[in-house]
């Protein structure tokens, strides 16, 4: 499991430097950011490039990781589809390749004319990543990865991360939006039950240099599996009160039922993978969504962590008709290996009826009081 957990966090450090690079660099740069629409958004390729940066995140962490753990393989799952058609309409599955060069030469079949551009994120592909993180080479625990299956969401809050806006002000530590909410989320579930076990999030926007003016990211990990609870952070102490934070989209009636338990501590956020992280680092105390518009990909690294610090994420309406029908055994919490019946493409991995994001199950009553 340790080896695991260090693969997962070099691969989300791999992935935040070329979501990175992708804004950094002018070729890659004015690929992102051009506006894109009707015919002129198929004017090089049919999906645009934005969704190309996230197909080939994902795909360079199915590769790293299935190559150092085989038993993973077909077990690696992420939100985005791989394959593309080009300008020629031809389909282009794209994967990381045995070279630099080979890999550069299918980018360019997707991406042509811009041959800058696929160099540079063929480099960025085959580049090694080393660590110097002592507590996590410290981490000794042992899972097979067999058991194991993993839940990618290669760039979580897209439109922030395209948007890439800087100058929005964090209300008592949480941004309403902007590029500090695009995150790279790896989550381990356990295949047979369900539940996650192991998951990383990773900040590639954390902070620029004062000196360089570049950005320089941060991630952090927890493990939940069985009786051991380890995490790179520590527990987050409650508020007398619950700091709520909500999407901006949510309905009133969920607001006007959380506002007079929250008084003044009522926040807003984008991106579902931010908004939990704001539970894990203690800005919020609970993350209430009351619909279906979140994912597997969204939930598995951050519950992963919540579990390791004390909390979790429970489904919102299994919670609510539990309480209604007088149970009094733990809420429902989300699983991760079983698709919704009945749905089709992506809704099957919906969490469908809402979640609850929390740190201290306190807060998790009080909230599913309130509602």
């Amino acid at each position: 499991m340790a080896g695991l957990l260090q693969a997962l966090v070099v691969a989300s450090e791999k992935a935040a430097q070329i979501a990175r690079l992708c804004r950094r660099e002018e070729p890659l740069f004015q690929l992102l950011v051009a506006e894109k629409t009707g015919t002129d958004r198929n004017r090089r390729f049919l999906q645009d490039f934005k969704t190309l940066a996230d197909v080939l995140i994902q795909e360079v962490i199915k590769h790293d990781l299935g190559k150092e753990f085989p038993e993973l393989q077909g077990h690696i799952h992420g939100e985005e589809s791989n394959e593309f058609r080009n300008g020629q309409g031809e389909t282009v599955e794209v994967r990381v390749c045995a070279t630099p060069g080979d890999t550069a030469a299918l980018l360019r079949s997707v991406l042509e004319p811009e041959r800058e551009a696929a160099e540079l994120l063929a480099a960025a592909v085959h580049q090694d990543v080393v660590l110097e993180d002592t507590e996590l080479a410290g981490v000794v625990l042992s899972i097979p990865p067999k058991d194991l299956a993993i839940w990618i969401d290669p760039i979580d809050s897209t439109n922030e991360y395209i948007g890439g806006r800087e100058d929005v002000a964090p209300i008592d530590g949480i941004a309403p939006a902007g590029l500090c909410s695009a995150l790279v989320l790896i989550g381990a579930y356990d295949r047979r039950v369900g539940c996650p076990v192991l998951g990383v999030i990773n900040e590639p926007f954390f902070r620029r240099d004062p000196q360089t003016r570049r950005w320089q990211g941060r991630y952090h990990w927890g493990i939940a599996y069985g009786d051991t609870r380890l995490c790179s952070l520590s527990p987050p102490p409650p508020r007398p009160a619950p700091c709520v934070v909500l999407s901006r989209a949510e309905a009133a009636a969920v607001r006007a039922a959380l506002g007079p338990l929250c008084g003044d501590h009522l926040r807003f956020a984008a991106g579902a993978g931010y908004k939990m992280l704001c539970v894990i680092l203690g800005l919020a105390d609970s993350y209430v969504l009351s619909e279906g518009s979140t994912f597997a990909w969204d939930a598995c690294a951050p519950h992963a962590i919540l579990r390791a610090l004390g909390g979790g994420v429970v489904a919102l309406a299994g919670a609510l008709r539990a309480r209604r029908a007088g149970g009094t055994g733990d809420p429902p919490e989300l699983l991760y290996n079983l698709p919704a019946e009945g749905a089709v493409g992506a809704e099957r991995w919906a969490n469908r009826g809402g979640l609850v994001a929390y740190a201290h199950p306190q807060h998790l009553e009080a909230v599913l009081a309130a509602l």
